[in-house]
């Protein structure tokens, strides 16, 4: 099978075909369903976004162009169903760009960021009704991450104006919502409802975030990483000075983790 290297995007999709090939292709490939590869589409959007916070061009476009496989990869699959194809896919983002930007396609002007945000949402709400989906929380993928999806909650229910007013209101719920987990632990509660009580704290703690202009998913994966660069310069100080982190107790772990935020603060 020749398969023409001029277009790009061409011969991505015609690779996706052979892989695919009942014959010729690729068993894993063959094997796969729409929903089996739907982990390692998720895998690709997290490592995008790694790859950008890196910020290294070559990592980025790497990592890019495996994301971009896995919608090739579903496009093959949908078009082998006759369900849809890759320009089917293509068309109605472009379709729907094009509808949701009547400010820069059409003759509409808007007076601020508020009224072009109303307008938006009053675009996605009328296209959820033509679905014949009326509630405000619909169309909010589970699979997100957690965070994520608290503040996607959050947006639809303030578009009802069911959201505090500014940020300090959301700071007095938080404390509640940590009373409210002492409150189950000390009365002996169940640890389903320690969980759930936790998860109230989380999902408040999202709330502030919004009402502060933060989102919380890239607020926590930025503390993730300080964690960890800070973590593996304990162990690097430790070895240093012949030191296992397992043996030593926590007032020297602690010196330690002081120790390295200290040249951290000193660096240039």
């Amino acid at each position: 099978m020749k398969i023409d290297d001029s277009d790009p995007m061409r011969r991505l999709r015609a690779i996706m075909a052979r892989l695919r090939d009942p014959v010729q292709g690729c068993p894993w490939d063959r094997a796969q369903t729409p929903e089996t590869i739907v982990p390692y589409t998720l895998e690709e959007a997290y490592e995008v976004g790694e790859a950008i916070a890196g910020g290294d061009a070559e990592v980025i476009r790497a990592e890019l162009g495996d994301l971009l496989f896995q919608v090739v990869f579903q496009a093959r699959l949908g078009e082998e169903a006759g369900r849809f194809d890759f320009d089917d896919i293509a068309r109605a983002i472009g379709d729907k760009l094009w509808r949701r930007h009547p400010h820069v396609f059409g003759a509409t002007a808007f007076a601020d960021d508020q009224q072009r945000e109303i307008a938006w949402e009053s675009a996605k709400a009328e296209e959820r009704r033509e679905r014949e989906r009326h509630s405000g929380m619909d169309d909010i993928p589970l699979a997100m991450p957690a965070l994520a999806r608290a503040v996607k909650l959050q947006r639809r229910a303030r578009r009802v104006g069911f959201d505090w007013d500014h940020a300090a209101a959301v700071l007095e719920r938080i404390r509640a919502e940590i009373d409210e987990v002492q409150a189950a632990q000390e009365q002996g509660g169940r640890p389903e409802r320690v969980t759930d009580e936790v998860g109230d704290v989380l999902f408040t703690v999202a709330n502030w975030a919004r009402h502060l202009g933060v989102d919380p998913e890239a607020a926590l994966r930025g503390s993730n990483r300080k964690f960890e660069r800070r973590f593996r310069a304990m162990e690097t100080l430790a070895a240093a000075r012949g030191q296992d982190l397992s043996q030593l107790d926590l007032q020297a772990l602690d010196g330690l983790w002081s120790e390295v935020k200290e040249r951290e603060a000193g660096e240039p």
